[in-house]
């Protein structure tokens, strides 16, 4: 039987840091002051390259910075706010405004100078080629030849 030492602090620790990353979610949701928005993105993978889907409704292409690097991409931009009709006044807007940002990091190796991005429907879909060697290759291994060349080896020692 083993010994286990007990430590009846960790695991009050690990609740604490859990509910302090709840909490600064949540705030974050609510706060005035944090006007970044993230746009929601859906990330999957093809043969030879990733995709990556924005969701960026009813903004501008012009208002749109795009950054990629072989390891990350970053989708920037700003929602503005239309000039308000003094004649018609608002009774209620949930429309966000402000600036966005997304920063997404990807599992595997692209070619950054060979990115293509296309724009429709408020639905920024970029094309992210992977590096040749990042691609998954497939390769037949003969397993007869190579014990056969084990039999030969053996055959001429003796």
């Amino acid at each position: 039987m083993s010994l286990v030492r007990f430590y009846p602090l960790s695991d009050i620790n690990s609740l604490h840091r859990q509910m302090n990353r709840l909490f600064d979610e949540i705030t974050s949701w609510d706060n005035p002051n944090n006007t970044l928005l993230k746009p929601s993105i859906e990330l999957f993978d093809q043969d030879n390259s990733l995709v990556l889907k924005v969701l960026v409704p009813g903004i501008n292409k012009k208002d749109i910075d795009i950054s990629v690097t072989r390891e990350t991409v970053k989708i920037s931009g700003e929602y503005r706010h239309q000039e308000e009709n003094k004649d018609n006044g608002y009774y209620v807007s949930e429309f966000n405004y402000g600036k966005f940002e997304r920063t997404v990091n990807l599992p595997v190796v692209i070619q950054n100078e060979k990115v293509t991005a296309d724009y429709s429907d408020g639905i920024l879909t970029l094309n992210l080629p992977k590096v040749e060697e990042v691609k998954n290759k497939v390769f037949k291994i003969n397993l007869g030849e190579e014990k056969q060349s084990s039999l030969e080896a053996q055959a001429d020692n003796n």
